[in-house]
């Protein structure tokens, strides 16, 4: 059976319109990380900042370059511990952003 739509494309719009599915997503990359599982780390963060940030966007706000953000994040990336720490701050920053605007407002 023939998929009817790209995974990629999935889940940019499942983030776009769910910001605790895109901070799960978030946090299972950091976990990731820490338990030894760097690539898939890798990958699942790539797809998140395709999602919420772009890489153009990511590229000015860590003062590298957009084609190197995209090798630094492919399964056999090598990103140092510094652009590592940018691109985790711009993301989280991005998805909290979306998180806060889309919570009901309280009535008083």
């Amino acid at each position: 059976m023939a998929l009817t739509r790209d995974f990629k494309e999935t889940v940019v719009a499942r983030v776009e319109r769910d910001p605790v599915f895109a901070r799960e997503l978030f946090d299972e990359a950091t976990t990731l990380l820490i338990s030894g599982e760097p690539e898939t780390a890798r990958v699942i963060l790539r797809d998140l900042v395709n999602a919420t940030v772009g890489f153009e966007k990511l590229a000015k706000m860590t003062r590298v370059p957009s084609k190197s953000l995209h090798r630094m994040l492919s399964p056999k990336g090598n990103p140092s511990m510094d652009n590592l720490a940018a691109i985790f701050g711009a993301v989280s920053s991005k998805i909290s952003r979306s998180a806060r605007a889309t919570r009901p407002r309280k009535i008083a």
